[in-house]
């Protein structure tokens, strides 16, 4: 197989976190980060908050309330995040997972971040991602055609977070962001 014409970077982790409370006091408290979100994402999966030290990221660190070890092949809440630049990349890196025949990929539209998550072959979870254009809450999901063009991904994803809270354009959260790491709250 060639070599792929995208280089990753690395972009957050998630971490299983038994007592979310004490972990959320530790890494905002002890280590600086604000809580961006917070929230449960669906039924049955334990609360997460994702938290940041830099307007650049919504999230460094998502922690997952998870009372018991999660199954390794829960990838959603277990995982390495890395970024790609475009959606031509994500849709580059579904193909060569499927000529290898992987069959894990889960391509999902967070509304800030669009998704391809997978496993690697000892079932390590992987994520990767690009930033839309958009910020909203956090968690949020939606699964993420990529076989549309980016125009029609990208107008289709603003339609369905228009109503939904905090959505804004990126740039202005990022704004925001920037106040509240400063101190302005």
């Amino acid at each position: 197989m060639t070599a792929p014409s995208f280089r990753l970077r690395l972009g957050h982790a998630t971490v299983a976190a038994r007592d979310l409370d004490a972990m959320v006091t530790f890494y905002t408290e002890v280590l600086g980060f604000l809580v961006t979100n917070r929230g449960e994402p669906v039924p049955g999966m334990g609360e997460m908050a994702f938290i940041s030290q830099t307007p650049e990221e919504h999230h460094q660190i998502v922690l997952v309330h998870t009372p018991e070890p999660a199954p390794r092949n829960f990838v959603l809440a277990d995982h390495l995040a890395f970024h790609v630049d475009s959606l031509d990349q994500l849709r580059e890196l579904s193909a060569r997972l499927s000529a290898a025949g992987n069959t894990s990929a889960i391509p999902i539209n967070h509304g800030n971040a669009w998704s391809v998550y997978f496993t690697d072959p000892e079932g390590n979870g992987l994520e990767c991602y690009l930033d839309t254009p958009f910020h909203v809450a956090q968690p949020f999901g939606d699964g993420l055609d990529l076989s549309k063009s980016d125009a029609e991904i990208e107008e289709e994803t603003r339609r369905k977070l228009e109503s939904q809270p905090e959505f804004q354009p990126f740039p202005e959260w990022r704004r925001t962001m920037a106040a509240r790491l400063a101190g302005g709250n």
